[in-house]
């Protein structure tokens, strides 16, 4: 069994140390993952002719074989599959994020973007999110908020779940966005399977732009408002009530919408 750990916030992150160093007594544990923050990258492998991807050798404490990539977590991903980083491997974990992955970030996200790339590569993912610890509270950093991080306990939630899909693999691959909440095991209340929510777990931002000394060039300000009480099917809304929400992730596909008809009947009038 190899196990390829990745992740969107880069080769210096501890939940992705924490995370790796957890899965190796299931299999060899191969580390690729950005060289820097690719947060929100989703999918995307970049403009591959710009950056010119690299990849560096790196060390990693209890993991035998580590690389730090130029590029987002899917480009990572990718290159696994096109054998840059040797013989194939059999699943992909992505994580830990620090935050969520719940609702509407689930499409931005570049911890569950490896993970789809890994699926598309035929191979299962899972993707590992921890909640924070007071985020959105006034004047507290986001350095201060990671010290508070209980990866270890995400970090085993994660194992577990590994263990039990390397035990009994699915008939075709999958993508599992596993959200953990950020507490001690005790304080856990348990494990649910959810939807996919539609609502983030603050109230919609409000973005407006912000003067620089270049009157042709502006800054833009984000301001969240209250936290939301999510429906409790929903990802979000069982890590609100300290639930550990595991999610499966359809594949995009496409809808029979007849009901559209204007569209269709206006590429029938272009092409006569």
């Amino acid at each position: 069994m190899r196990i390829l750990v990745t992740n969107d916030d880069g080769i210096d992150s501890i939940g992705l140390h924490v995370l790796a160093r957890a899965l190796t007594e299931l299999g060899d544990v191969v580390i690729v993952a950005p060289d820097r923050e690719f947060s929100g990258s989703g999918a995307a492998v970049g403009a591959l002719y710009e950056f010119r991807p690299e990849v560096r050798r790196c060390e990693v404490d209890g993991i035998a074989e580590t690389w730090s990539l130029n590029g987002p977590p899917a480009l990572c991903v990718l290159y696994s599959k096109l054998g840059v980083f040797g013989d194939p491997f059999d699943l992909v974990v992505s994580g830990i994020n620090p935050g969520s992955n719940v609702g509407r970030s689930v499409y931005y996200s570049g911890t569950v973007g490896a993970c789809l790339a890994a699926r598309n590569g035929g191979v299962s993912g899972v993707a590992v999110s921890q909640a924070v610890t007071g985020w959105g509270i006034e004047g507290q950093g986001w350095i201060d908020i990671v010290q508070n991080q209980k990866w270890h306990v995400a970090a085993e939630v994660a194992r577990v779940f590994v263990a039990g899909l390397v035990a009994d693999p699915p008939a075709s691959p999958v993508v599992v966005n596993l959200n953990v909440p950020n507490l001690e095991f005790p304080d856990i209340a348990g494990w649910e399977m959810t939807e996919v929510g539609a609502d983030p777990p603050r109230s919609m931002a409000v973005g407006q732009l912000v003067a620089t000394d270049d009157p042709d060039t502006f800054g833009v300000q984000m301001t969240w408002g209250d936290p939301v009480d999510l429906p409790p099917h929903t990802d979000g809304g069982a890590v609100e009530r300290d639930l550990i929400s595991v999610s499966y992730l359809s594949r995009i596909t496409a809808e029979n919408r007849r009901d559209l008809a204007k569209p269709e009947a206006a590429l029938a009038n272009l092409l006569g």
